[in-house]
């Protein structure tokens, strides 16, 4: 059985920086790609970043300088690295694993960024 479960959310400040983990069990995650999508308050879930087996990384271009997606496939967990984190970034961040066209979701972690 496929789990993941994101942790590392909060209530953070304008300017401030979060770090997500996103840690799998019942699967080894070195060779699925992984990724974050999130969903504002009253929105659709919208991608945010994307990592293939190999490394390599896509991002939203509202993200784009300012998130930082990672993998340390020897604790089987993926990583969102936020900072200078906007209002318009609260929302509700989803981790994800894509494995043979077949895709895994973790239950959520709430960020919310106000002053």
């Amino acid at each position: 059985q496929v789990q993941l479960v994101e942790s590392g959310g909060g209530l953070v400040q304008p300017g401030g920086s979060l770090r997500l983990s996103c840690a799998a069990s019942g699967i080894g995650v070195s060779v699925y790609a992984m990724g974050w999508y999130r969903q504002p308050p009253g929105k659709q879930r919208e991608l945010v970043a994307a990592i293939t087996s190999g490394g390599s990384t896509d991002y939203a271009d509202s993200v784009k300088g300012r998130f930082a997606i990672s993998r340390d496939n020897a604790k089987n967990t993926a990583y969102l690295q936020m900072n200078s984190l906007k209002p318009e970034d609260t929302a509700v961040y989803y981790c994800y694993l894509t494995r043979i066209g077949r895709r895994y979701w973790g239950q959520g972690t709430q960020v919310t960024v106000s002053s």
